[in-house]
């Protein structure tokens, strides 16, 4: 069984999951296009998406407040295993019905929302970690739907900066990343 959020989860997944194990133990504190984050800031905050969001598909109760460290044992391959059964709760179709009690808003959004996590801090991670990035085409739809329904919001709750003008030839990801505030151009200062 699978549903329209499971499906797209399934095509963002494995690349950050890739991303993710690529990310050396050096990198831990380089940073990233978002400013409070470091790569290990990051990467707690994906280990977070993949636990709330299981929780959110089944309407529990999810706590952003705290962001333990998953950096712990073999972190690369529980973050995939978090990531597989995120999948894997959005593919109930019931997970779709109606709107998150703990968050307020309907669950399809809020599944949009994990799918712009995956595309947007996987960007960050790569450019973080001089890793190859490639978004599923498929993708850039959901991702330019959630901000365009969303965007307004997340900026007044400062999980986007201000929109920033794209720099001519910027491609659909560019623009994408543009609306939530990041340069698309942004690349890690390498230390001398």
């Amino acid at each position: 069984m699978s549903t329209e959020i499971s499906d797209l989860l399934g095509r963002a997944v494995p690349a950050t999951a890739a991303l993710v194990a690529g990310v050396r133990d050096e990198q831990l504190g380089q940073a990233t296009p978002c400013a409070e984050f470091t790569v290990r800031d990051l990467l707690n905050h994906l280990f977070q998406v993949a636990r709330n969001f299981q929780l959110l598909a089944a309407r529990q109760d999810v706590d952003w407040t705290d962001t333990p460290d998953s950096l712990t044992g073999d972190w690369r391959a529980d973050f995939r295993s978090h990531a597989h059964d995120m999948i894997i709760a959005w593919a109930d179709p019931a997970a779709l019905d109606g709107v998150s009690p703990g968050m307020g808003l309907p669950q399809r959004t809020l599944g949009l929302m994990m799918v712009v996590d995956l595309v947007v801090h996987g960007w960050d991670l790569a450019r973080a970690t001089g890793q190859p990035y490639t978004v599923d085409a498929g993708l850039l739809a959901p991702t330019a739907e959630f901000l365009d329904i969303m965007g307004d919001m997340g900026r007044k709750m400062g999980a986007f900066g201000p929109a920033v003008p794209a720099p001519d030839g910027t491609d659909r990801l560019g623009e994408l990343l543009a609306v939530t505030g990041r340069d698309p151009r942004w690349h890690a200062t390498v230390p001398e």
